[in-house]
């Protein structure tokens, strides 16, 4: 068991918090407005996969802390920290998936669908919020 830093946590949530308001100013874009972009484009990618790269290292860190072994994926990461406890498991549940995402974007699988990147904003933008709040919870929890 390795001892839980908050102070890292806390760094890699206000990553999130800072991205999930970056990414405000694309989340109400029609897509072809969206698309004229590249630029923007590029940048909404960037702003989603650091979201959830910061989550799963927040997920991994909380894991090693609880004692066990770490997650053989982001996916997995997710699921884990719903079934271990820190997140409700309905939200980790709905949050597992963004790791598909952000490894479409980093691997460049296939194409990448701009409609798809333009509505995981808005997912990313309601659940993740949610990820921090109950990750600080944990935080308080364990008075750090």
């Amino acid at each position: 068991m390795t001892p839980l830093e908050a102070d890292l946590v806390r760094r890699k949530l206000i990553v999130i918090v800072t991205n999930l308001q970056d990414l405000a100013a694309v989340e109400d874009l029609a897509l072809e407005e969206y698309r004229r972009d590249r630029f923007r484009l590029k940048g909404t990618e960037r702003l989603l996969q650091e979201v959830v790269e910061a989550a799963s290292d927040v997920n991994v860190h909380v894991l090693a802390s609880l004692g066990g072994q770490p997650p053989q994926d982001y996916y997995e990461g997710f699921v884990e920290m719903g079934r271990r406890g820190p997140l409700p498991e309905e939200l980790a549940e709905s949050l597992a998936p963004s790791a598909g995402l952000r490894n479409r974007i980093v691997h460049e699988y296939d194409d990448i669908d701009d409609a798809i990147v333009l509505g995981a904003v808005g997912e990313a933008r309601r659940l993740f919020p949610r990820y921090v709040a109950a990750i600080e919870g944990f935080l308080e929890d364990r008075g750090l």
